[in-house]
């Protein structure tokens, strides 16, 4: 149901596609759907929200896999865009519902949305915060203002490669953007 789903909202957009659409496409009747969800909003809402904790984890299993802060950092940068682009479906259809006109579920959703990102990017901050701990990172900004500079920079490649794939590649080694921390612009 919620693969049929993604694909007509993803093809058609949000607005342009009943709950008697996906009953066709998920060769369920709508009697069935309405079972498990009260409309259509409730149907997005639920697509959204379960694609957005598939996400989380994966990029928090992605940081749990080691102990090392730097391998921690490269699993992230290597796991969202991973994520990103197996899902880029979802991720087309949650930027294009939520940039444009306001429409009634956004705000509870971007609510739900901000409260998981907001969790991961703590998460994101510990390592940046034991690194600075184990003396492996100089201590230049909050831990949790490096984490979102990372998700940011991470998230301004990934936005520029699904404009143009061919002409704005994702690196494929993680270090190109890590290094923008780790190295910086301006020789010591």
């Amino acid at each position: 149901m919620l693969a049929a789903a993604i694909e007509l909202f993803s093809e058609k957009g949000y607005h342009n596609v009943s709950m008697y659409e996906i009953a066709q496409k998920a060769e369920f009747s709508i009697g069935t759907i309405y079972k498990f969800f009260k409309n259509k909003e409730g149907l997005y809402k639920s697509l959204i929200v379960e694609q957005a904790d598939r996400f989380h984890d994966a990029l928090t299993n992605a940081i749990e896999e080691t102990d090392d802060e730097i391998e921690k950092l490269r699993n992230y940068v290597k796991t969202k865009s991973k994520v990103f682009k197996d899902n880029v479906s979802v991720v087309r259809l949650y930027f294009a519902e939520t940039r444009g006109a306001s429409f009634n579920i956004k705000a509870g959703l971007d609510c739900e949305i901000r409260e998981r990102y907001g969790r991961f990017m703590h998460t994101l901050a510990l390592i940046f915060e034991n690194g600075m701990k184990n003396n492996r990172f100089r201590k230049i900004g909050r831990p949790y203002d490096l984490a979102v500079a990372l998700d940011s920079v991470c998230n301004g490649f990934l936005l520029l490669w699904l404009e143009s794939p061919e002409q704005n590649p994702y690196p494929e080694n993680p270090d190109v953007i890590l290094n923008i921390f780790f190295k910086g612009l301006v020789d010591p």
